[in-house]
């Protein structure tokens, strides 16, 4: 017979160094529990506390936050957490234990004293689970093999039997005369495709067929109308296939503020985004084209030889490599390829990492942040509770192709903002599924 496993009503949650530098204000997300930071944790933030990167911020932003909880109280001591009525916070200083983490794997590094905090606290409140909690999956193993409950911090991380929404539908066999009345009068009324269903989420879009016939149409919240969705070009951008299509339409649409577009490299989704945002520059103050740096096997930057801008360079380059395929559409001495050198040179289109814009209004401006899958949900939405008067916000990625060590496919910040932000009348989100680049590219995105 197995004995069952005894449940526990209150719980204390023991924080890695990688939950505090995925989120700053992680401490007061576990309801009305318990939370314990191991002074490592600590020692281990004070050497992320300079440098203009993320990690950096969140580690200076959490020591802020530790300072204004204590308030002048001893941090080893049991603390309450504000606006929380039981919730409690302490710093554990002895980070002894029997079992020994540091003897059991055989090395007194930062990680096995994290695990000692853990067990200690294990014996000393048998009455509470104590639950270790770490965004690094090797610590939660290791965790497990010593008989601690571990888990990933899943605040903002998208649920794995969630749909990642696409964004589009094909609806096929749809009434011959809807389609025709859609291309004579522009639009027609939802309960002509949707008989007696629920209506659309508003700016979904839908390739409606019948046959040879069809129509890239899209839902219009606002007058409850299918509307049909026609083939524009961009600052000599021409969309290839459906998807681009939908995209530029979102990208183009003054109505939608804040449009996603995930998808494979090579599918198009910095061209059309930037492109789009050239087209519609006498509307906005400023393009910014951003993105987060991440170096390569997470090594420092510091190691690369030159200046900051030098060491900065090969992370940009890809977005300069856009900016100048949309330039290449025009000779040299045409006006449009002048105005984009103007715009660089005068300020008016800005390609910088994510970091350097920090703290900057985001008022009139068409704001594309490129690499998006490789942001937390915290700086999504630090990036979208800072935007102002008509400024629009697009975000770019592959929610498969994540270079930090801490996010997956649903804890990254692009999947959290699909996943929440789908439904919203000023919100627009296309994965685009068709490769753009060449024949060898589509062939390495499917088998490399």
């Amino acid at each position: 017979m197995v004995a069952k496993k005894k449940k526990f009503e209150e719980k204390i949650f023991v924080l890695d160094t990688s939950v505090l530098l995925h989120d700053h204000s992680s401490v007061i997300n576990f309801s009305e529990h318990d939370v314990i930071i191991p002074i490592s944790v600590l020692e281990e933030l004070d050497n992320f506390k300079k440098g203009n990167d993320n990690i950096n911020f969140e580690a200076r932003s959490f020591t802020r936050l530790l300072d204004e909880l204590s308030e002048g109280e001893t941090l080893d001591d049991w603390m309450k957490i504000k606006n929380k009525k039981k919730a409690r916070l302490k710093v554990e200083m002895n980070e002894t234990s029997k079992p020994d983490a540091c003897e059991i794997f055989g090395a007194n590094k930062a990680d096995h004293r994290i695990l000692n905090t853990a067990i200690k606290a294990q014996a000393e409140f048998p009455n509470k689970m104590v639950i270790l909690v770490s965004k690094d999956i090797n610590l939660r193993i290791k965790a497990k093999s010593v008989d601690l409950t571990a888990e990933d911090y899943l605040a903002g991380k998208v649920h794995e039997d969630s749909t990642q929404y696409r964004g589009k539908t094909q609806l096929d066999n749809v009434d011959e005369a809807v389609i025709n009345k859609i291309y004579e009068e522009g639009s027609c009324l939802v309960e002509d495709v949707f008989k007696g269903e629920d209506k659309p989420v508003p700016n979904h879009y839908f390739i409606l067929k019948n046959g040879k016939s069809s129509a890239l149409t899209y839902y219009n919240k606002e007058n409850e109308r299918i509307e049909r969705v026609e083939k524009r070009a961009a600052y000599g951008i021409t969309a290839r296939n459906a998807e681009q299509v939908f995209a530029m339409h979102a990208l183009l649409n003054p109505d939608v503020k804040i449009v996603s577009l995930s998808g494979v490299a090579g599918t198009g989704k910095t061209l059309l985004a930037l492109s789009s945002a050239i087209e519609q520059k006498r509307n906005f103050r400023q393009i910014y084209l951003a993105r987060p740096i991440v170096p390569l096997s997470n090594k420092d930057i510091g190691y690369l030889p030159g200046d900051i801008k030098s060491k900065l360079n090969p992370y940009m380059e890809p977005l300069w490599d856009n900016l100048k395929m949309i330039q290449g559409q025009y000779k040299e001495t045409e006006k449009d390829y002048k105005k984009i050198t103007e715009m660089v040179e005068q300020e008016k289109l800005v390609i910088s990492p994510l970091a350097y814009i920090r703290g900057r209004s985001l008022s009139n401006i068409y704001f594309i942040v490129d690499e998006a899958q490789n942001l937390t949900p915290h700086e999504i939405k630090t990036i979208v509770t800072r935007a102002g008067e008509n400024t629009k916000i697009v975000f770019t990625g592959d929610i498969y192709q994540i270079d930090t060590p801490y996010l997956d496919t649903q804890s990254n910040g692009l999947s959290y903002l699909i996943d929440r932000m789908q439904g919203h009348p000023i919100y627009a989100h296309i994965t685009l599924e068709k490769g753009e680049r060449s024949e060898l590219a589509e062939i390495a995105n499917e088998l490399l």
